[in-house]
């Protein structure tokens, strides 16, 4: 590591053990300002969801909402509020979180809200009604009646991968949701939400001895359970181009999206750090290498971006995943036109490489941006937590701006190289009834 990259490591103290039930906890203090952060990271995400039930890890993260043994429905909400923090959940490929931001004196609060939903989440038909239906909008809001809506994210998976874990809608069909029990929802919670299968992050100004008492108080209790296994998500490679074309009622233009397979985000994982920055190289800026070429060079683009991973953070997943280039362009432009661009680019990295001064301008700007979301104590905490659970590691989220800094021009290459015409997944979005 560059003298530069060891001073861009994060060196926040980290402590961390493990309750009886299996609960791992990481705690991360930082008296400097009094706040706390509490996240809860369950290892269950979209990938872990079985035929017939596309969309429950989501649907469930919605359930753990609804109230539990010792908190009504609402309560969780407001006793955050009330003592000034903020809340919320989200649903991953490969975990589900939730976390709230609270002033340190009400640690205690946020401790016994969580402790209550893992022991016991309000589990009943009628509230798995109303957030099926909730859920239900949410597709027709965001997916539905949206253009673009399930473009890229729900669509190229189908072509890219082979497995139901990845290939699967994680926002869910609404027959699947509809034909959803509470016993479906009480054996997801039982198999997938036990203390054993969970990381407690927290964050900020606490006391670490007083800290452990308090998680021990609250989540020792916690009855222990089997820890199912991880799904296979990994997957051979592809040998051949896959593609397929889709309409969109509701999009202006047409849109192209291609992907490539990388390497094992975790069990490669300097390697695979090498296709994160060449995502950068490639796509973000005005001075990038495929907005110079497709907007301001051969104007055959509207808009253009490139990244790993399906969710925006490519440090926060498992393998299999995708390297992603999106174009969207004009209707007089063939797509053929933009895809043989976008291999004409990224094959010039891979025959000449790119430049260290180039190289080192993505990497300051990458950098900045992981140092800014270190800066908040929540957005710290969360990092840690995904970093535990993904990679046993919390504090690779602290050396993370440095891991970037250490990558070389000849790594980005060799990225490039491994983005073969060859392998590619082709998804293609035509406005419906428009012309090619």
């Amino acid at each position: 590591m560059t003298a530069a990259g060891t001073e861009l490591t994060l060196r926040h103290p980290i402590e961390r053990f493990t309750l009886e039930n299996g609960l791992r906890v990481v705690l991360a203090p930082d008296r400097s300002v009094p706040v706390v952060a509490v996240s809860v990271y369950y290892d269950v995400g979209m990938r872990n969801e079985p035929e017939g039930r596309t969309g429950f890890a989501h649907l469930f993260e919605h359930l753990m909402f609804q109230g539990s043994a010792n908190v009504a429905k609402m309560e969780h909400a407001r006793l955050v509020q009330a003592a000034g923090g903020t809340f919320n959940g989200s649903t991953h490929q490969d975990y589900t979180n939730y976390f709230q931001a609270l002033p340190a004196e009400a640690l205690e609060r946020a401790l016994f809200l969580e402790a209550d939903r893992m022991a016991a989440p309000a589990i009943t038909e009628e509230n798995l009604r109303n957030q099926i239906d909730v859920v239900k909008e949410e597709i027709r809001v965001n997916v539905l009646n949206r253009p673009y809506g399930a473009f890229p994210w729900l669509q190229l998976p189908e072509i890219a991968f082979d497995s139901f874990a990845n290939t699967h809608d994680g926002y869910g069909s609404f027959v699947d949701l509809e034909s959803s029990t509470v016993d479906d929802a009480t054996d997801f919670f039982s198999r997938y939400y036990a203390p054993g299968n969970a990381v407690l992050c927290i964050g900020g100004d606490l006391d670490v001895g007083e800290t452990e008492k308090l998680v021990r108080r609250w989540f020792g209790p916690v009855p222990a359970r089997d820890v199912p296994p991880l799904p296979p998500t990994g997957e051979p490679s592809p040998t051949t181009v896959r593609s397929a074309v889709v309409e969109d009622p509701l999009a202006p233009a047409p849109a192209l999206a291609l992907g490539w397979r990388v390497p094992d985000p975790v069990g490669d994982f300097d390697t695979y750090l090498g296709s994160v920055l060449l995502a950068e190289v490639l796509s973000e800026g005005d001075a990038s290498r495929l907005e110079r070429r497709l907007v301001h060079g051969d104007r055959i683009a509207i808009a253009q971006s490139s990244y790993v991973g399906m969710f925006g953070d490519p440090c926060d997943v498992r393998d299999a995943t995708l390297f992603t280039t999106q174009v969207h362009h004009p209707a007089g432009v063939p797509a053929e036109r933009v895809t043989a661009a976008v291999h004409e680019e990224i094959a010039r990295i891979a025959a000449d490489g790119v430049d260290a001064e180039e190289l080192r301008r993505v990497q300051a700007r990458t950098e900045a941006q992981l140092l800014q979301q270190a800066d908040s104590i929540l957005g710290r905490t969360l990092s840690f937590a995904a970093a535990e659970l993904i990679h046993g590691r919390a504090e690779l989220a602290g050396e993370l701006a440095a891991r970037l800094a250490a990558v070389t021009p000849e790594a980005v290459q060799v990225a490039a190289r491994g983005l073969d015409p060859g392998t590619v997944a082709m998804l293609e979005l035509r406005p419906a009834g428009g012309a090619r």
